[in-house]
């Protein structure tokens, strides 16, 4: 069974994120708030027989969700990275989460695309 605050934070953010991200922090500021999500150290589809080693992450990237209570918010995700022992190729998971040509999550800029067309 989930705590209160895990289904509120089910809620706010995008569908599944929680399932490969870690919430770290949370930080308001007078533009908005930035959630903080690191992805967790799963194996990524299609590697599951061979042996990775975490290589740390990506540089954070920010961005854009639905605003919540009037503040704007800001994913600031940090995506990891892997190492293929056996050929030295350094790979990532494949994400869907931005919408292609935006620093936005697909689900906001579908919303904001059926508003403004």
């Amino acid at each position: 069974m989930s705590s209160p605050y895990e289904t509120l934070v089910r809620l706010i953010l995008p569908e599944g994120i929680l399932e490969y991200f870690e919430l770290t922090n949370v930080t308001q500021t007078e533009t908005g708030l930035n959630i903080y999500l690191e992805e967790k150290n799963i194996v990524p589809s299609g590697y599951e027989n061979h042996r990775l080693e975490s290589k740390g992450f990506l540089p954070e990237t920010g961005i854009q969700d639905f605003p919540i209570r009037g503040h704007k918010v800001a994913l600031c995700i940090k995506r990891r990275r892997w190492e293929v022992l056996e050929s030295g190729e350094i790979i990532t998971r494949d994400w869907q989460l931005v919408r292609k040509g935006a620093r936005m999550t697909t689900e906001f800029g579908t919303f904001l695309k059926g508003i403004f067309g």
